[in-house]
């Protein structure tokens, strides 16, 4: 379902955009990449605490920066 939000689009205007929906959504289908891609090394979150991450203690605050 699309809803127009803000503005008064023209009829021809209304039509454009389903039309560039709808061929998006066509070629998406016709790809055949239902399956999410796995997801690369650099971006996954778990890499940036890989390590132990500091206990608190005397000095803590000096020690609060990104492992790594």
């Amino acid at each position: 379902m699309i809803k127009v939000v803000r503005g008064n689009p023209t009829p021809e205007e209304l039509a454009a955009a389903l039309a560039v929906v709808q061929a998006r959504a066509a070629a998406t289908a016709a790809a055949g990449t239902g399956a999410p891609r796995p997801r690369a090394g650099w971006s996954d979150p778990a890499r940036i605490a890989r390590g132990a991450l500091p206990r608190p203690g005397t000095r803590t605050w000096a020690r609060t920066y990104w492992p790594g």
